[in-house]
């Protein structure tokens, strides 16, 4: 059994994840901005143990302090899941700096700092991975979420970079690109469309599966990357979009 940092997991994806994780028997610290609810979700019954801990990833600190706080918690590390995001949209004219520059810590610089943070300790697990969860949107385009389809096509280099760097201390960097998985995370997207029914409706004929998909569609993935399983992966996208980007 192994310990994994989630980074943003209170809901969706992350939440998902932590439950297969702790299923699995493992140890996890859930490092969320909503200390609140990471609490609620990691006091859930489990056969792991899950802990939580407030922390703003998209700080100059957050990331490092969470890699600190599993490391206190649990003495080790095996994987660091960083799965938390922002998708904000709007039209072009009305992008700041400061909206701009809200997605990029989170998105982007984040994920960097915390493989940063954690690369010492991940070179000490025989089982070292780092996660990224991108997404399809790394590979197609929407209007109105330029700084959501940057960072995530940011995460495909990012990961193809470390996974070169850290493949000497053995650890594997991934990236996870799920499709449209149905959360509250995507409701920036439908709000910003004209009539959100007809988009969805258009959207699920795209989709050979006819379907978004859920959590739990994605979990079992995150576990593969994180496991002995994947330990010749590295450098790789995995898509989970139910064909979406296939045809």
């Amino acid at each position: 059994m192994g310990v994994v940092l989630i980074a943003g997991g209170s809901s969706g994806i992350g939440l998902a994840a932590l439950r297969a994780f702790r299923a699995h028997g493992d140890s996890v610290l859930l490092a969320d901005i909503d200390g609140a609810r990471a609490a609620q979700v990691a006091a859930e019954p489990g056969k792991g143990e899950a802990r939580a801990f407030a922390c703003d990833l998209s700080t100059d600190d957050g990331p490092r302090v969470a890699v600190e706080a599993a490391l206190d918690a649990f003495g080790g590390l095996d994987c660091v899941f960083a799965n938390a995001a922002i998708l904000e949209s709007a039209p072009l004219q009305d992008w700041t700096p400061q909206r701009w520059n809200r997605s990029l810590a989170l998105n982007l610089s984040s994920p960097f700092f915390l493989a940063q943070a954690a690369a010492p300790a991940l070179a000490r697990s025989n089982n070292g991975s780092i996660i990224f969860t991108a997404s399809t949107g790394a590979l197609r385009g929407h209007a109105g979420m330029p700084a959501y389809h940057a960072t995530k096509s940011g995460l495909l280099g990012l990961c193809r970079a470390l996974a070169d760097e850290l493949a000497a201390q053995g650890t594997r960097v991934n990236c996870l690109l799920p499709g449209w998985i149905d959360t509250p995370f995507n409701s920036s997207f439908w709000s910003f469309q004209a009539d959100p029914a007809a988009a969805e409706r258009e959207l699920l004929r795209q989709i050979p599966m006819r379907r978004q998909g859920v959590p739990e569609d994605v979990a079992g993935t995150v576990l593969f990357l994180a496991s002995p399983a994947s330990r010749y992966v590295t450098g790789t996208s995995i898509v989970v979009d139910g064909g979406y980007t296939a045809v």
